[in-house]
């Protein structure tokens, strides 16, 4: 089964709506010129929910091919929850995907993997797909427990997701030590773990769920590393952070193969 790879970036809390509206014009217009084929690699920039709209403004517009989503969502509907954003706010918004259990998130908002798995269902339930994010510190890398750390992860987040939803669903394996310290795992890694997950998801569901279900690999990705990650045979994408601000380095990126 072909898998699309997705090249998702996300800005973290980085960007106001005018530079989200510069930025989005640049990478467009760079690829653009590139003549990229959004067919054979998927696009996406994941912005703060404040530059959501600029960014909707835009695609629509100008009829972009750049796919966008959010960085988060709240598992409930409305109500009294200051600050959290709804699954239906974001589909008025036509966002594709939303990412769910960042270890950012997981660090400084103390999320379970149970909850990542309840805010995944709720972005499947309303039509986007989730981006489901998973990954060890350094401590467990060295501990050489890393995969079955990973795969404790993805059986508490899939627990409560059926064959067909896992199957429409992205996970980004995100090693922690790798997040913005300009060490990045090496191809070899990625396909171990990434490799892993597959297996795993094959072993929960079936054959086909593991065939279909999209792997990316996040962690200070850039240009430079980005196609030899991509030569690995479980890495279907890459989750961009601070490569993904700038858009001739992203352009690069989404273009690796040529």
């Amino acid at each position: 089964m072909a898998r699309t790879p997705l090249m998702a970036g996300n800005w973290k809390m980085n960007l106001d709506h005018l530079e989200a509206a510069h930025l989005v014009q640049s990478l467009a217009w760079t690829l653009k010129d590139q003549g990229h084929d959004y067919s054979a690699v998927e696009v996406a920039v994941i912005p703060p929910f404040t530059d959501i709209r600029t960014v909707q403004s835009l695609v629509d517009a100008d009829s972009l091919p750049i796919k966008y989503g959010a960085q988060d969502v709240s598992i409930h509907d409305e109500g009294a929850y200051t600050g959290e954003i709804s699954t239906g706010m974001l589909t008025k918004l036509g966002c594709t995907f939303v990412i769910v259990g960042h270890s950012e998130r997981r660090q400084y908002h103390g999320e379970t993997n149970e909850l990542v798995g309840q805010k995944a269902k709720k972005v499947l339930d309303a039509g986007m797909t989730p981006i489901m994010c998973c990954g060890e510190a350094l401590e467990i890398r060295k501990a050489g427990t890393h995969v079955q750390f990973v795969l404790g992860q993805i059986d508490a987040m899939l627990a409560g997701l059926s064959a067909a939803e896992v199957a429409k669903s992205v996970i980004a394996y995100e090693p922690i030590w790798a997040i913005g310290t300009g060490e990045v795992a090496t191809p070899q890694d990625a396909q171990e773990v990434c490799g892993a997950i597959r297996k795993r998801v094959g072993e929960l569901f079936d054959a086909s769920t593991a065939q279909a279900v999209r792997i990316q690999y996040g962690g200070s990705v850039k240009s430079k590393n980005v196609r030899e990650i991509m030569a690995q045979p479980d890495v279907d994408g890459a989750l961009v952070g601070g490569a993904s601000l700038k858009a001739d380095e992203f352009a690069k990126i989404v273009t690796y193969q040529k």
